[in-house]
């Protein structure tokens, strides 16, 4: 079984790092001088105590690593529908597409029970590229419980939480889920298998789609703003405007805004992703994280006037910031 992880980063990076350590047959597709490092000393994984080094195979470019039975994207969301061109080729017969990523994936409703079973969503895939090139039949959804970082280049550290939760869109469980999370175990991470991937992604969801854009907007952190009366109404109104639009949708919350809320504050001094990326100059996941609650809020006809707001807002602050 080959495994490629597409986007060695810090979370990529640790995932990699301990299917290699386990022996399996997996790439790193990275960059810059993360990639240099990890080509002259190996990958060094920090977490729960312990730290080791390996020396997967790891490149930048996707027309080296070759057939794969497995791809694991762990990319940031923009940068998803310019490479998928050139993961194409890397798709074995039976292969599949693992989108270990924030937000909505691009074949959200793909195998969806509801009225907009086969609808494409242009925030995530604004051409089409990901559902045609990488089409949905591949894709198995994955979600990420699993804070991690890249202290130097070459090194990871994880933090708490070693959970990546894996499902079919249609619910079943497959074989080449159950293969590929049978292969996260033996490696050391926890990879439950879910008849409800939505579900799990909406819970992880409701917490970034809030609180990330107001992380960006204020530069606070999780413990900030679910500790200011102002900015921890402004999050729970977005909460509350996102479960109706998760709802009509199919999904069922099963904690209430206020215990996700303090769920967040309760992680403590943490900056977002979306504040780390705008931090270091990078592109922001702002449409796959909240830009696509309001797509779907339009297609269902809901008012989202909190997450509307906020959304304009941000979308300013990335234009100004160049990013």
């Amino acid at each position: 079984m080959k495994i490629a992880i597409i986007g060695a980063g810090a979370i990529g990076g640790y995932i990699g790092g301990m299917l290699a350590r386990a022996g399996a047959d997996v790439t790193l597709l990275a960059r810059g001088r993360h990639l240099d490092a990890m080509r002259e000393n190996g990958l060094t994984v920090e977490a729960g105590g312990e730290r080791f080094t390996v020396k997967p195979a790891c490149t930048d470019d996707p027309a080296k690593i070759g057939r794969q039975d497995y791809l694991l994207v762990t990319l940031k969301a923009p940068a998803f529908p310019a490479l998928a061109p050139q993961l194409a080729p890397l798709l074995g017969p039976d292969a599949a597409v693992v989108t270990a990523m924030n937000g909505i994936p691009y074949w959200y409703f793909h195998a969806h029970p509801g009225a907009f079973a086969g609808r494409q969503l242009k925030s995530i895939d604004p051409d089409g590229v990901l559902w045609q090139t990488l089409t949905p039949e591949r894709a198995i959804g994955g979600v990420l419980w699993l804070p991690a970082s890249v202290p130097q280049p070459g090194v990871v550290r994880r933090g708490n939480g070693n959970r990546l939760v894996l499902g079919e869109p249609d619910g079943s469980r497959s074989a080449r889920v159950t293969i590929l999370a049978d292969a996260l175990e033996h490696a050391g991470i926890e990879a439950p298998v879910t008849e409800a991937i939505r579900q799990e992604m909406w819970v992880k969801l409701w917490g970034n789609l809030s609180f990330s854009p107001v992380a960006v907007l204020t530069r606070d952190t999780l413990e900030g703003i679910g500790s200011d009366p102002g900015t921890r109404a402004i999050v729970a109104a977005m909460m509350r405007e996102a479960q109706a639009v998760g709802e009509a949708l199919g999904i069922r919350f099963p904690i209430t805004v206020e215990q996700r809320v303090e769920e967040s504050r309760r992680i403590g001094p943490h900056k977002p992703s979306m504040l780390q990326d705008l931090e270091a100059g990078r592109p922001m996941e702002i449409e796959a994280i909240t830009g696509v609650i309001a797509e779907l809020a339009r297609l269902l006809n809901l008012p989202v006037p909190t997450i509307d707001l906020i959304l304009a807002l941000v979308r300013s602050r990335a234009r100004t910031a160049g990013v």
